[in-house]
């Protein structure tokens, strides 16, 4: 079982035991609105574009609000199963859905006050590092100062050229991916001028 996979089904008994009414750290969506975005983006390739594109985004919410109505167990099963077999995302799975279901995991888990970073596999740190190094391109695109992303072992990436000093953002592989992809209930530390880091940690990090 791929990474994505079993992110996916532990992603699945979150939302069953938050309920679906818990708050997630996707803005003002509940987990039943999660759910039916998740579903929307690999079951419904006529309203998907709407993630991405403004023009689509009405149909987009239109189409999700009416799968958000379906019984929340319906949803929970049509979120475990995946892609069908006829979804262009079914074959790269493993891929695509790894930073969707990860980041979307720790959506739900983070959304309460007690929350805290799992342990992970050496290897599934390995395969976010990864995530993170390439996501970082673009979420730190557009800050006026270098950024660079490293860990507590070592490994470090460039993800913005600028002129002046770096600032380098340090935290497991998984806490920069959710950084990266704009969340705050993250653990990382940060280094460099404090105008530097401040104008960085403030960035517009969405895609």
């Amino acid at each position: 079982m791929s990474m994505a996979q079993r992110e996916r089904q532990a992603l699945v008994v979150a939302m069953s035991e938050a309920g679906p009414d818990a708050p997630t750290l996707c803005g003002a969506w509940t987990v039943r609105d999660l759910a039916a975005h998740l579903i929307v983006r690999e079951r419904r390739p006529d309203a998907a574009p709407g993630i991405l594109l403004k023009p689509f985004a009405g149909y987009l919410e239109s189409v999700q609000e009416r799968v958000a109505c379906k019984p929340f167990p319906e949803l929970l099963e049509l979120v475990r199963t995946g892609p069908p077999w006829w979804s262009p995302l079914k074959p790269v799975d493993a891929m695509v859905n790894l930073s969707e279901m990860f980041v979307h995991h720790e959506d739900v888990r983070r959304a309460g006050p007690d929350w805290a970073p799992r342990e992970l596999a050496e290897s599934d740190e390995a395969k976010l590092w990864g995530v993170a190094s390439k996501v970082g391109k673009m979420a730190y695109r557009k800050s006026p100062v270098p950024v660079v992303l490293a860990t507590p072992d070592g490994r470090r990436a460039e993800v913005k050229s600028a002129d002046g000093a770096a600032v380098t953002l340090t935290g497991k592989p998984s806490e920069l991916v959710l950084h990266a992809f704009g969340r705050e209930n993250v653990r990382i530390e940060t280094a460099g001028e404090p105008e530097a880091v401040r104008a960085v940690l403030e960035l517009d990090r969405s895609f």
